[in-house]
This record gives C-alpha cells, structure tokens and sequence, in this order.
C-alpha cells in the first residue's frame, strides 16, 4: 500500500471547509476527523460515529484516521478512577473498529494540548500563522487560557485539549497534577498502554501518539515526548506493533536540536501517521508556523519527505498546522487550519514524493 495523503477536517457546523472543498485537492485519499463534541473520557457511539463516517465515505474518502480520542486527566494522573476511563477508552476503540478505522491520533500532555501565544500573527507576506513567544508562557496558565478561549466563544469553535469545561477548572486541574512527577507520568502511560494493547490486536487499530507540543515542560506540567530519546524509550517501554507513532515534524522541531528526518529513518515502521509541519525559528527561541516549503522554515522538509519515501513509509500522512491565506480571518477560519496553505502543502509534498519515485524507478531500471 503507498503512502496516503490526508486532510483534516473538522465537521459539519464545526468548519467553513466543506468535503466537497477537499475533493478538489489532488491526491486526498483519507479525511482525519473526530467527533469533536465528545469530552475526554466518554464514550463514542456508534451511531454518532455512523454519521460522520457515512458522509466521509459518500463524499468518496476513506475514514481510516481518527484524531483525536482525548485522554481523561485521570488517566494522566493516575487516580483510582482511571479504571473506568479507560474502560470507556476500550469501548470507543471497539466502537469505531466496525467502520474501518485503522489508526486513532492521540497525546499523552498534561492539561494543555498544543500551545501557543499568537493564532493570528503577520507573517510578513500578508498571511498569518501561530506564533509561539517564549517570553508570554512562563508564569500565568490563566491567561494564556483566556486568550485561546476567547476564540472558542466569540468564534463558537472547538478546540480539541481545550475544552471550555475542562478549562473552567484549571485551578484544581493543576491541583490534582501537582504531585505528578516525569516518572510517575511515564507509568501512567505505560499503565494506560498496556490496558489497550489487547483491545488494538483484536481490533486491528493503531495507537499513534502525537509529540508535545512545544517539545518542553510549560508552566510546571512535565512533557514527555520532546526528542529522539524519549520517543526510543516510550517504544520501548510497550514494544508492541500497535504502539506507535504520530511523528509531527513541527512539535519537534519547534527544538531546534531535535533532526526530525533522523527520528523518521529510525522508527519508520512504528510511526502510522505522519504530520507534515514547518518551522521558522528566531534567535530569542520564539518560533512561527511557516509554509510546507522547505526554505520557508527550518524543519528540513525535503529530508523528512525523502526519510519517509526511501524507508517504504506505507502509512498516512498529512499537511499539519498552515498559514492563513487570502480571505482567511479570525471567525472564518479554524487557527492553523486554513483551507489553502494546507492544499499547498499537499502539492508540494505529492510533487516531491512524485519526483521521487520518478528517481527510483529510473534507478531500478539502469
């Protein structure tokens, strides 16, 4: 099976962009969707998932790709009631094996999923992207929350790790995490995993874990997967072929240190899902989301690309986090999920696969 290129989106009532959009970007084959309205811990219907599911495949996609099933904050911290969450975590899985799915994107972060001080800055060029600065994440979680919130209220659009209920409770959140160290993290996570595995072999789903992002610890909260030997140890610690991977080019590199195109060639076969992602970092550590072009940012796209290709990569793939384009604004469009700058991506991203298998074949044929 080749790679398979695929499209966020986020659903009926819940984003501008239509199936009937994406249709028109060549070489879209999976629509990565979710059902965005469910809170962390419970659990997916199937006649919810029917629904969604049933239009993806009319408008002519595959469903295979979930992202994301959220985590319980129990289950992070390692409370006694995990137990049922992750009961609840099963039967979601089994729930949405029936309908093809064959990899569910999930993180692993503490409180906060993706973090950023800016959803809307200029680039320079006219567009905006997200826009990380260092200095605006340090002491109050507060505002930071509020800022991000701001846009779910005014706007009225989810976002999944920021749900409005879980939000409202950021003091006893960051009460019950207080004593959750990086080790005690990292056995939650092996606990949590070990229950799953069973469930994935008889479902045939892929667990694929999305990086932190930023690949660093943030107001307190420990982060566990922030480079190359963290991810060797969160495979190792349940090596299991259906513990994988959703490698996201853009959380690791928003380190600078970390050679995402090494990562690919080293893990290869545990990574299921592939998020394509470009960096521009500045000197003072801020860093902006940039176009898919590899000499718009400094993530090495063409070697994560070339990593994928030349290591067999049979899984999926997609263009994350874009700039906001043209008539892209704040209320018509999803931060970080325009339509055009991603179907950008996409063809810049087939055209290199493309001339890549043109060079393999031409040198399978001398």
């Amino acid at each position: 099976m080749p790679m398979q290129m695929g499209f966020r989106w986020y659903g009926e009532g819940n984003d501008r962009i239509t199936l009937q959009d994406i249709r028109q970007i060549p070489g879209v084959r999976t629509i990565v969707w979710a059902l965005h309205d469910k809170m962390p811990g419970e659990v997916w219907q199937p006649d919810e998932i029917a629904k969604v599911v049933n239009k993806i495949k009319a408008a002519g996609f595959n469903a295979d790709v979930v992202e994301s099933v959220n985590v319980h904050d129990d289950i992070k911290i390692g409370l006694e009631t995990r137990e049922q969450y992750i009961e609840n975590y099963i039967q979601t899985i089994r729930n949405l094996a029936p309908f093809g799915v064959k990899v569910i994107c999930y993180n692993f972060m503490p409180i906060f999923d993706w973090t950023r001080s800016d959803l809307f800055h200029p680039v320079g060029d006219g567009s905006t992207a997200l826009f990380y600065q260092k200095d605006m994440i340090q002491d109050d979680p507060k505002e930071m929350a509020a800022y991000v919130m701001s846009f779910t209220e005014q706007y009225h659009m989810s976002f999944p790790g920021w749900e409005p209920e879980r939000m409202a409770k950021l003091d006893e959140l960051f009460e019950k995490y207080k004593d959750v160290t990086k080790e005690k993290l990292w056995e939650n996570f092996r606990y949590f995993l070990e229950k799953l595995m069973p469930v994935c072999h008889e479902t045939g789903i892929k667990m694929a874990v999305h990086m932190d992002d930023p690949p660093w610890d943030i107001f307190g909260l420990p982060r566990l997967l922030v480079d190359e030997a963290s991810i060797d140890r969160f495979l190792k610690m349940v090596d299991d072929p259906y513990n994988c991977l959703t490698l996201c080019s853009g959380s690791l590199n928003a380190n600078p240190e970390n050679n995402v195109a090494e990562i690919v060639k080293k893990h290869v076969d545990r990574i299921a899902f592939a998020h394509i992602r470009n960096v521009k970092h500045f000197a003072n550590g801020d860093f902006s989301e940039a176009s898919h072009r590899d000499c718009d940012g400094d993530t090495g796209i063409l070697d994560i690309l070339r990593a994928y290709h030349d290591g067999g990569y049979e899984g999926y793939i997609r263009p994350d986090h874009g700039r906001h384009l043209w008539d892209e604004k704040p209320g018509s469009v999803r931060p970080g999920y325009g339509l055009y700058d991603r179907a950008l991506g996409i063809m810049y991203m087939l055209g290199a696969w493309d001339l890549m298998d043109k060079e393999q074949t031409e040198k399978e044929c001398r």
